[in-house]
Parts: C-alpha cells; sequence; structure tokens
C-alpha cells in the first residue's frame, strides 16, 4: 500500500519513529537550513529532486519551506516487497539490540562513520556504495527502503534524475541510519553502522620469536619461581612484562620484545631470586640441592641448551723472537666460522721474553667479551686460558703444575706445563709441552710423554668428576675432557727432495702422501704414545721450518726437512664428546720459524654438583683493563689514519 506522496506506508512509518527525538529534529533541522541557504545561493536554478521529499520537508522551519520552490513529478510505484519473515520489535529485540551497542566490538566498515552511543554524527562524505540498500526499521522489508541517488540512477529511466540535493540526501541518511539502528541482525545483507571504538591503551608489541638462540635461552625463568608473576602483582601492584606471557611457563623462554620492555619494567630480564634463597644459598661453596644448583642443570641449560661449548686450542713455537706480530686476529679469530668461541686456550713454546706483553696483546685481540681466567709458564713454556666473562661463574679453582723433561731441572726450554680446572660438572685438562728435538730422536719423545703423565700431579684440590674410571700412572684419566697440543717435535721420515717434490705436487691441501711418512701418526697407530688421543684430519702444509718473514721452507745450509712438529690431540672419558670442527694453521704470521696452529672443537658439557671450590668470578682484571685500553686507542688511531686519508688530496702530473 502506498501514499498519495509515492512512500509506501510502513517506509514512512519508519521515517515518523526515526525523527521522534526533540533533539534530534532540532540537529536534523539546523542541517538542512545548512544544504537549503547552500543551494539557494548557487545559480538560482533548483536542481531536480529525484525522491519525493514533502515528507522530510516536515522537519523543516516554515521559513524554508516559503523559500524553496519544489518541483513536483510523477511518483514512480515502488519495488514490490519480497516476501520474507520480518524481525518483530519486542522487548527482547530491544535488549539484544543495547546490549549490541555496548558492545566492545567495532562492526563498522572502515568507510563508514556513525554513532556509538545514540547521537547523531554527520553522514560519510563518500556517497554509499551503487545498488545497495540502506537499513530501515524491523518492519521493513529489505528492498522497499529509501533508495540514494545513486540507486536511481542506476535503476531503469533513472538517467534524469542524477542530481539530487543535500537536503535529500541527509534525510534519507539520517533515516537509514536509525533504522540500521534499529534493525540490528534482522537482515543478513545489512551492517549497523557503529562508530569505531579505539582501545584505551596503546596495543602491546608483537611478540615473534626471532631472538637470537642466545638471547633466547640467556633469560629462563627457575621452576621454583614460576609463582613469582603473582607474588609480584600483589606486592608492587605490577609486574615485568617479561614475566606476563602465560608461555614462559611452557617452555621457559622469553621472546624477543622482552629485551626492550624489560628497561621500562619494574624488575629486569634477569631471573628471580627470593631473598629466602639468598640466605641459604652459599656461592662459593654453593648448595647440593638439584634445584637452584649454580652448577646444575637448570643453570647449564639456561646457556648451553644443546650442552655443547665452543673450544679454541692452539700451539705455537715463537723461537724467542721478541717482536710479536702486528695483527693476531688471523690466528685467534678465523673467518671461517660465523661465530666466536666460547673458551680460548693459548699454548706458546720458547715464548718471547716479555711474558706479560704477549697476554696484553691477546686480551686486546679477545676484546671486553673474555678475560684471561689463568695463565701459567713453565720457563719459556706459556699458556693462557681466556673465558668468556659470563661464564666466569661456573668454573671451579684452577690448578696447575708443570714437569721437566731436561737432564737438568734448572734449563726449563723442553719440558711440560698443565692447567686443570671444572666447568659445570665436566673436569678439563689442558698441557702444552716442548719434547725433545731431532730427526732421530722419536725414543726420548715417547720417553717425554711418558714422564709428563706419571708426574703432572693434577687435580689437587678440585674432586675427580669419575674417580672410578681414573689412574694413579696416567693424569689424562682423571678428567673428562683432554687436551694436549705443542712442539712435539716429531718428523717426516723422508729426504728433503722427495718431501719437496710431494709438495709441489699437491699444492693444496692434500697432503695425504706427506702423512704416510709422519713419525706421530705411525707411532700413535703402534699405541706407543698419546694412548687413547685423536687427532682430527690434517689438511694443511707443514708447520716448520720456515726463513722467518718468508713463505720459504729452510733455505739454509742445514735444509731442515719440513715437517708437522706443531700438533694438538685430544681424549674424552667419554664418546664423542669432543667434535673436531676445524684443524689448521695461520700461514700469514711469519715471525718465527713455526706457523701457529689451532683446532676448534664443539665439547659436551654436563652439569655438575655445587661441592667443588668455586673460582668466584677471579680473573686478571689488570690485564683486561689495559688491554681494552690499548683496543680502544687502536681503534681511535685507525679512525683518525682513515680520516686524513678522506681529507688528503694527491696530484699527479703525466
Amino acid at each position: 500500500m502506498s501514499t498519495p506522496n509515492g512512500f509506501p506506508q510502513h517506509s514512512r512509518v519508519c521515517l515518523t519513529r526515526s525523527m521522534e527525538g526533540g533533539a534530534v529534529q532540532d540537529l536534523q533541522a539546523k542541517k538542512a537550513g545548512k544544504a537549503a541557504k547552500k543551494e539557494a545561493g548557487g545559480d538560482g536554478a533548483p536542481p531536480k529532486i529525484g525522491t519525493p521529499i514533502s515528507e522530510n520537508l516536515k522537519l523543516l522551519p516554515e521559513e524554508l519551506k516559503a523559500n524553496m520552490k519544489i518541483k513536483s513529478i510523477t511518483p514512480r510505484p515502488p519495488r514490490k516487497p519480497r516476501l520474507e519473515r520480518a524481525a518483530s520489535l519486542d522487548e527482547k529485540s530491544w535488549r539484544k539490540w543495547r546490549r549490541f551497542r555496548t558492545s566492545q566490538e567495532s562492526l563498522t566498515d572502515p568507510n563508514e562513520t556513525s554513532s556509538s552511543n545514540g547521537s547523531l554524527q554527520e553522514a560519510s562524505p563518500s556517497p554509499p556504495a551503487r545498488g545497495s540498500a540502506s537499513p530501515c526499521s524491523p518492519c521493513c522489508p529489505q528492498d522497499s527502503l529509501h533508495s540514494s541517488p545513486e540507486a536511481l540512477e542506476a535503476s531503469p529511466g533513472g538517467k534524469s534524475r542524477a542530481g539530487a540535493s543535500d537536503l535529500g540526501k541527509r534525510a534519507s541518511e539520517i533515516s537509514s541510519a536509525f533504522g540500521g539502528l534499529l534493525r540490528g541482525k534482522g537482515f543478513a545483507g545489512g551492517k549497523p553502522r557503529l562508530s569505531q571504538i579505539m582501545p584505551a591503551r596503546p596495543l602491546p608489541p608483537m611478540e615473534l620469536n626471532v631472538a637470537s638462540h642466545s638471547l633466547r635461552t640467556a633469560n629462563r625463568i627457575d621452576s621454583d619461581c614460576l609463582d613469582y608473576r603473582n607474588y609480584s602483582q600483589h606486592k608492587f601492584g605490577r609486574v615485568s612484562s617479561s614475566l606476563s606471557d602465560s608461555r614462559l611457563q611452557g617452555n621457559g623462554t622469553l621472546y624477543d620484545n622482552c629485551s626492550t620492555d624489560s628497561m621500562r619494567s619494574t624488575f629486569s630480564v634477569l631471573t628471580p631470586i627470593r631473598a629466602k634463597d639468598v640466605r641459604s644459598r652459599s656461592y662459593l661453596e654453593g648448595s647440593l640441592l638439584a634445584s637452584g644448583a649454580l652448577m646444575g642443570a637448570e643453570e647449564l641449560s639456561r646457556y648451553f641448551p644443546n650442552r655443547n661449548m665452543g673450544i679454541f686450542v692452539a700451539t705455537w713455537n715463537m723461537q724467542g723472537q721478541k717482536e710479536l706480530p702486528a695483527n693476531l686476529d688471523d690466528f685467534l679469530l678465523p673467518t671461517d666460522p660465523d661465530f666466536a668461541q666460547d673458551m680460548y686456550v693459548i699454548g706458546v713454546q720458547e715464548g718471547c721474553p716479555d711474558r706479560r706483553e704477549w697476554e696484553i696483546r691477546l686480551q686486546e685481540t679477545l676484546g671486553p667479551h673474555y678475560v684471561l681466567l689463568h695463565s701459567a709458564a713453565h720457563g719459556v713454556l706459556y699458556m693462557s686460558v681466556f673465558i668468556r666473562r659470563d661464564l666466569i661463574w661456573f668454573c671451579s679453582e684452577v690448578e696447575y703444575a708443570t714437569v721437566t723433561t731436561r737432564i737438568v731441572s734448572q734449563i726449563k726450554t723442553k719440558g711440560a706445563l698443565g692447567i686443570s680446572f671444572t666447568f659445570f660438572g665436566t673436569s678439563f685438562l689442558f698441557i702444552t709441552s716442548h719434547f725433545t728435538s731431532g730427526d732421530s730422536k722419536v725414543n726420548e719423545r715417547k720417553l717425554d710423554y711418558n714422564k709428563t703423565i706419571q708426574a703432572l700431579t693434577l687435580p689437587k684440590n678440585v674432586p675427580d668428576t669419575n674417580p672410578y674410571r681414573s689412574s694413579s700412572s696416567d693424569v689424562t684419566t682423571r678428567f673428562d675432557e683432554v687436551f694436549w697440543f705443542g712442539d712435539f717435535n716429531f718428523r717426516l721420515n723422508k729426504d728433503r727432495e722427495t718431501v719437496d717434490s710431494i709438495l709441489s705436487q699437491n699444492p693444496g691441501t692434500d697432503v695425504s702422501k706427506l702423512l704416510a711418512y709422519d713419525q706421530l701418526t705411525s707411532e700413535m697407530s703402534r699405541g706407543s704414545i698419546f694412548k687413547g688421543f685423536q687427532e682430527a684430519d690434517i689438511h694443511f702444509r707443514p708447520s716448520y721450518k720456515f726463513d722467518i718473514g718468508k713463505d720459504s721452507y729452510d733455505t739454509t745450509s742445514k735444509q731442515r726437512t719440513p715437517s708437522y712438529t706443531d700438533r694438538v690431540v685430544f681424549r674424552s672419558r667419554y664418546k664423542d664428546d669432543i667434535q673436531a670442527v676445524k684443524y689448521s694453521s695461520c700461514p700469514v704470521i711469519k715471525t718465527s720459524d713455526h706457523r701457529p696452529v689451532f683446532a676448534l672443537f664443539r665439547v659436551r658439557v654436563r652439569p655438575g654438583r655445587d661441592n667443588i671450590p668455586l673460582a668466584a668470578g677471579l680473573f686478571d682484571r689488570d690485564l683486561y683493563l689495559t688491554g681494552i685500553r690499548r683496543r680502544a686507542t687502536r681503534e681511535l688511531l685507525k679512525r683518525r689514519e682513515r680520516k686524513d686519508q678522506r681529507s688528503s688530496s694527491i696530484c699527479s702530473i703525466s
């Protein structure tokens, strides 16, 4: 049924309902008046109105009606409504609508704006989508609603009705907005026009699991402190964001944003410790409890989740030269591995006269991330053990012993020096030796080995981790992991011409023909020396004997045969605990007739118990500060040189 104006009867009722509020009517009248004045101040010609607006003019003041000229047109018959069940406006529907208004979710399209608290807002400047129906009231079918001018333009015969006044647009959109709020979810195709509700505070950053492996494992929460979050929230009213994620209790891992959020939080990313735990826990003697032990599995997993650490072992016969290399980076920090190692152990034979200067140079090269755990000397035999400074707390007391293999014990050019300690629950022994020299003195070198394993009195105060597998006659059986390196002086059983011929035929890394004549390889296969030890595959040229400052082997009248005198061997109580990663020499250091030889290892570490005397974080602080100052000074000089090179200009005349 239609009214004389051409509107459907139910549409007129809907529009009348939508304009009942007094405040709403005044607001709409003000907006309509502004629109009418704008139209009247144009070119003077009234626009063509595509829809009857006589009903809408009921909302306007009388003076506006008198000034506006309305062109009457023949109304179009309405479309036939679809046969579908209409929603009722009972009390239950009104309750659902009110709950829908106050919900926290935004159901508004990004391009639409409206009111979420009942007050009307201005319609969106962008027109509604072409051909889409505007919502009206629950009692109206979906297609029997007021259409926008664009919708009428798309309909048949609507080409001449493209220019509709702002007044008609606003009236239609206001009725559509109110109808949409009243209709709710009554129609499947409609969208409630609610304004977007913004959160009261900024949303937290996304937690992406992109942290480095060491960062993810360096911040775990002890199992006995899982309730610390509730305690902190009750005590202080807030808690660190790094402790608020429920996923922490699943895998104990902090994610990437914890390192930045912790700067704004009450607590740091370090594991929280209760005051009562501090009272009952001694960090010098430790606790025998499995949970919370300094050397226990939890602490070990924090730093080494896969229970493997990297160790760098090197040996170098310096030939007593006073001059040290200008740069040790190629020696201590080779470019092949992507990461630096956790521990650096360097043994020197025939060391330079100034041992302190040598250690400072090592500290300068390794930088501030490493500290000198211990250093010892036996005559001109030096050994230095550097470790990452955050691992210093997990080392036991460091012990060392020496052995002289010379007949006259006062002459300390030949012999052995050993350093031992326990790291977590794994005991380590490092031995550097200088055996008897001479091409044919194989038996003397084997005697040096036997004397060393019998006379080296280690360990002293630190208990053996597995005494049932130890032997009083062999020091290497009393430790879990043993590394023996030095100038063993084993030669190649071949004349110089043959060796030179093999080297010229194989300039690369294929040295298998040379190793067939190696004395040490032959003796180890027989079991007469280094019993139970292994050596990584050799793929480098002989490290002895070079002309100083050159890459050529001995060109003097003695014509010594090139040999693999400098070696690194290892053994373990447990199978596959030590994996050799790299075994090579450093050909760029040419200040001695020997080339430095180094090896990289992956070593399995086991948890221990806090029943051992700990080092309590002791290291050589004076050496550390001196090395870091030199490193900073060297960097400043480099920058100054680069700046001077950029500022200087050179002119050449050809």
